[in-house]
């Protein structure tokens, strides 16, 4: 096995090197969505290192959670099975590790409920986490009101990410902006997760105020499951998430899943 990959920049500078390179490329980040766990822990771990070489600009690395209030029935499913799999947030700590003992040098965000988190050990879990090789935390129910809880990831220089919705309000933005580190998670629509036939009309207006209020990189996800709407999102976003696409072909195996990814780059 080989040794942990060293990189120039980690954590936060990290994920901001990421976003400066793919500016000056004119395009948007893509950061694929993998539950660990799903279909095996193996195969999960072998689908990142597999999308890792075609060119995608980072990670969300998925632990699961009994119930997952964010995510649609595909993800539901996804997660359930990583659950009777075994899969805990040590297991999805280990498999950053893993990662870069592989050789995958694209930023690494694990994503989470609070409570597994909370029974974990926060300060715990930041210190793990920098060890590990990850970059950041993106936890879906964590309220900006409770961002301290997490403040053991700013001492080491690791992301938190919160998200902003269409319903939000101008204060709750604000919010946002002021308490969030690495980038915005944009909610698409509303609703829980799932691929989806088009993306909202007025999603270059939706953009704009964002922007008018928070002065982080926006990323996008719930809903983007195609080359065609990868690049709609490209021209107004900063980054964007796949997720259920992705999981949806993971049970046809790594090269299914990273042919889908790679179709998704091409588009950009």
């Amino acid at each position: 096995m080989s040794e942990t990959t060293v990189r120039d920049v980690t954590g936060q500078a990290a994920i901001a090197a990421m976003f400066e390179r793919t500016k000056a490329e004119g395009r948007a980040a893509f950061l694929p969505f993998a539950m660990m766990g799903y279909p095996t822990l193996a195969e999960s771990i072998d689908a990142v290192e597999a999308m890792s070489k075609l060119g995608v600009d980072g990670f969300e690395i998925g632990v699961p959670f009994s119930d997952p209030l964010a995510d649609g029935p595909v993800i539901q499913h996804a997660s359930q099975t990583a659950l009777e799999n075994g899969v805990t947030v040590e297991a999805g700590l280990e498999a950053i590790r893993e990662l870069r003992r592989r050789g995958v040098a694209q930023p690494m965000l694990l994503f989470s409920y609070i409570n597994p988190l909370l029974a974990y050990g926060t300060d715990r879990l930041a210190a793990e986490l920098l060890a590990a090789g990850g970059d950041g935390l993106i936890c879906p129910d964590l309220p900006p009101e409770e961002a301290h809880w997490f403040d053991a990831l700013g001492k080491h220089g690791l992301a938190l990410v919160f998200f902003a919705a269409p319903t939000s309000t101008d204060a709750r933005l604000a919010l946002v902006g002021q308490k969030a580190t690495g980038f915005i998670y944009v909610v698409s629509v509303t609703g829980t997760t799932g691929a989806r036939r088009e993306l909202p009309p007025d999603l270059t207006e939706y953009a704009a105020r964002l922007r008018e209020r928070i002065d982080l990189p926006l990323v996008m996800g719930f809903g983007i499951s195609t080359p065609e709407q990868a690049a709609q999102v490209s021209k107004v976003m900063d980054g964007f998430i796949v997720a259920s696409a992705l999981i949806r072909v993971a049970p046809e195996g790594v090269q299914a899943v990273a042919k889908l990814a790679g179709t998704i780059r091409a588009a950009l």
